[in-house]
């Protein structure tokens, strides 16, 4: 068994494990257990009643954070003409066509999210099995497959962020930085429960969100109260 270090113990033994806390007690617990040396992120954990192994059971899509992750995201566009202009103009990192692609055959992969206009999907597709594995993988229900390419891209480096559930049925998502202000990181999570609930599949039966989970990049877990949450949406 893994064994943590002094300074995560003694975050952990500030946690009431028993205790399901309300969203402002959690950010403000989990604010005040950040002990590492760098810029903690804040990450949320949704479990949700659904099962994965079944299509139509799959939850996934994307939302845009009122405040942002904090986080600054290299955006690639593949375009042509008019549009890579309009890319470059919006803001993206990189753009173009067949070279990137190449580029990114060889090995290069110095971006964080991927944009693509439909009439270089027949470039893109070649590049399946570098992107996809990585989540970055352009893809029509997540808005990076269309031809309105800055809207795709503000919206990524404005704080756009993709969801998914895990094999478990489990959604892992940043919600911003621990140094970020209570009311900016409940604005965050609270959107993302939002987009969450509305994506619920109607396959899914019974109890749909079953747990939440705040926790910092290093330190531990803190169970919040479902339903004061629910309430709130």
């Amino acid at each position: 068994m893994a064994k943590h270090g002094k300074k995560f113990a003694s975050a952990l033994a500030k946690v009431d494990r028993e205790k399901q806390y309300t969203l402002d007690e959690a950010i403000e617990l989990c604010k005040s257990l950040s002990f590492a040396t760098f810029a903690e992120s804040m990450d949320v954990a949704v479990n949700l009643g659904v099962n994965p192994k079944h299509a139509d059971q799959i939850v996934r899509g994307s939302v845009g954070l009122p405040h942002g992750t904090g986080k600054v995201v290299r955006v690639l566009v593949f375009a042509k003409g008019e549009k890579e202009k309009e890319a470059a103009d919006a803001g993206a990192d990189y753009v173009g066509g067949d070279e990137l692609a190449t580029k990114i055959q060889g090995g290069w992969l110095d971006f964080d999210k991927t944009v693509a206009t439909p009439d270089m999907m027949g470039v893109v597709g070649k590049l399946g099995r570098v992107l996809g594995p990585r989540g970055m993988m352009p893809n029509p229900k997540l808005g990076t497959v269309t031809f309105d390419v800055a809207k795709a891209v503000k919206d990524l480096k404005s704080g756009m962020i993709e969801y998914r559930t895990d094999k478990a049925g489990i959604i892992h998502a940043p919600v911003g930085k621990v140094a970020f202000e209570v009311d900016k990181l409940r604005e965050n999570v609270l959107a993302l429960l939002e987009a969450l609930v509305k994506a619920k599949p109607a396959a899914a039966k019974g109890t749909y969100v079953k747990a939440i989970t705040l926790t910092s990049t290093m330190g531990p877990g803190i169970r919040i109260d479902v339903q004061s949450v629910l309430q709130s949406l």
